[in-house]
């Protein structure tokens, strides 16, 4: 019996004791901090008795005999202080749930279909802290989903067409000169995204520099034109244009056509390399004509409006703001590209749940896009769920910016963990690295803004990563040395076996509330916990050639299983050996 089943049975007992019509959700029933005081303990006499015009105790000790009465997995059940009562487990139940703690599946997600977007980088663009973090999130938030029996299609969005492609375009062919096309055979592959990402900063530089007053407007002018043939490109701009300074339209899309296919090609090494696959990129090109189509529609049904040529969405009376989904050129905007986005997901997958993971910096225009799309189409933006999280940072960085040139790449923190790591322990295990990163990542809650410790994060003596995948490998080598390991079983179990077992059996039960909130940082606390009990019990109870071996290796081995499944939902490698 897991904490989860217990809570379930106690509720079903208050209902049918003291009547349906309490407040279920009142109940609270938690592990005891010491093992004198049984397993768990439920506050729900303490919590229903002001209801029930009785004193705690007298509600709590008819609750307790009608508890012990209803499972024969409960042992005993005792009432303390005011009203508390204390439930303590038999063995067997103990036992039996510890064994069933990786082949019990939640199943919240059954027969759904779930697409998650996440990551989302810009073409042209170089991969920042942000697109890691993202990554490493939405994977591990997919991987939940799927654990609970959802079908889960990977997607990954971006902008392939807009003005900072065109200030990127800009730079690229003030570079290249007479050279054209040809002269890009020249950069090396490794140096690609970074050349891109030096062409993105100098355009917008020169962008923003043609803004202010006194300064020659004619660099804006240029990226401003580049952004039209852009879209003509994909047949959304309007007007037809057939050079640019002379060079033909079709020699400067050969160029962004390439630089957009290095883009994908870099994407997709780094994806790999951090064990991140993606079923399918949608490009904002892609989306874009769809979303036009709908705001136009739906324009001429009232749900846009016209403001100054533009057309716009009304926020305000949802106590939102106003914000523009097709400018007065008729370009779309990222309003209207996500309308898009949206209505092509849901044309692909007719997914039950669409999950979309972004930074905090677009909660509110997010708001007001789905509000838009609601107006329309409801349902689609009901099975919408909108997570966000922070930023990721260095202790006492500045914010960092892709437009200043002063970002922290994706692989710089690999790197950085890597250095660490190499310092700390001696190897560059790249499996290491990366748990190391992911973990750091996981074990906060997704929100707020997070500070990346390099030292910490390699760390073999703290909450990190590779702490547990010692922890794992520690566990594989000890059922190495004993061989064939006997299917023991667990009914009667000492002290310290117990506490073991108990806290196995939770495993299901993190897992479950995981998927409930879509928060993977309750696996990484669990399993660090995890890890600390199996180091007490190992330091008290010998294993290799004690009387009890067989029913401790069982334990063992249900231990390393967890280690490993809890690690696999986070992403992160689970080595039998280091």
């Amino acid at each position: 019996m897991t904490l989860n089943q217990l809570e379930k049975l106690i509720a079903k007992i208050v209902a049918d004791t003291f009547g349906p019509e309490l407040d279920a959700g009142r109940l609270n029933v938690s592990l005891t901090a010491d093992s004198k005081h049984g397993d768990y303990a439920t506050n729900a006499a303490m919590v229903y008795a002001k209801d029930l015009g009785r004193s705690p105790r007298e509600a709590a000790e008819e609750l307790a005999g009608a508890i012990k009465a209803a499972s024969t997995d409960i042992e005993s059940v005792e009432v303390a202080g005011p009203g508390f009562i204390n439930i303590t487990l038999s063995n067997r139940a103990v036992a039996k749930s510890a064994q069933a703690a990786t082949t019990r599946k939640p199943e919240q997600y059954a027969g759904k279909t779930v697409v998650a977007e996440y990551s989302d980088p810009n073409p042209f663009k170089v991969l920042h802290v942000g697109h890691l973090y993202t990554s490493v999130v939405g994977d591990a938030i997919a991987n939940l989903i799927e654990t609970a029996g959802g079908t889960v299609h990977r997607v990954n969005f971006g902008g392939d067409v807009g003005l900072h492609v065109a200030k990127t375009m800009w730079a690229i062919l003030a570079e290249l000169g007479a050279g054209g096309a040809e002269a890009l055979d020249d950069i090396p592959e490794a140096e690609r995204s970074d050349w891109m990402a030096k062409a993105y900063v100098a355009g917008t530089r020169a962008y923003e520099e043609a803004s202010e007053e006194g300064h020659d407007p004619q660099p804006k002018l240029d990226i401003l034109q580049l952004n039209r043939i852009i879209y003509e490109v994909w047949s959304l701009e309007p007007e037809s244009v057939d050079t640019y300074k002379g060079l033909p339209v079709a020699d400067i899309e050969a160029i962004y056509r390439l630089c957009r296919k290095w883009s994908y090609g870099y994407f997709d090494a780094f994806y790999a390399r951090i064990g991140t696959k993606f079923e399918k990129y949608y490009p904002e090109s892609e989306v874009a004509p769809l979303g036009l189509a709908t705001v136009r529609k739906q324009q001429k049904l009232g749900v846009y409006k016209d403001s100054a040529g533009a057309v716009v969405f009304e926020g305000e009376p949802y106590g939102l703001h106003t914000r523009v989904f097709i400018t007065s050129q008729g370009l779309p905007t990222y309003e209207a590209k996500d309308t898009g986005l949206l209505m092509t997901k849901w044309r692909d997958y007719h997914f039950d749940r669409s999950v979309v993971i972004t930074g905090n910096d677009i909660i509110e225009y997010m708001k007001v896009v789905l509000k838009s799309v609601e107006q329309f189409e409801p349902e689609l933006v009901a099975r919408t769920v909108h997570l966000t999280h922070g930023n990721v940072k260095l202790a006492g960085n500045e914010k960092m910016s892709s437009r200043k040139g002063n970002f922290l790449r994706a692989v710089d923190v690999l790197e950085l963990a890597g250095a660490a790591n190499k310092a700390a322990n001696g190897h560059d295990d790249e499996r290491v690295v990366l748990g190391a990163v992911k973990y750091s990542f996981l074990k906060q809650r997704i929100g707020a803004d997070l500070v990346f410790i390099p030292e910490e994060s390699v760390s073999l003596d703290g909450n990190s990563g590779p702490y547990l995948q010692y922890a794992h490998a520690r566990a594989r080598s000890i059922l190495a040395k004993a061989g064939k390991i006997p299917d023991a079983k667990l009914d009667d179990l000492d002290k310290q076996e117990r506490v073991l077992a108990l806290k196995i059996s939770e495993y299901v039960d993190v897992v479950e509330r995981s998927v409930d909130e879509l928060m993977p940082h309750y696996i990484a606390t669990y399993l660090y916990e995890l890890a600390q009990i199996f180091n007490r019990f190992y330091e008290g109870s010998r294993v290799i050639g004690d009387v009890r071996e067989a029913e401790r290796l069982r334990l063992v081995t249900l231990y390393a299983d967890v280690l490993s499944a809890g690690l696999s939902i986070l992403g992160i490698e689970a080595p039998d050996r280091l």
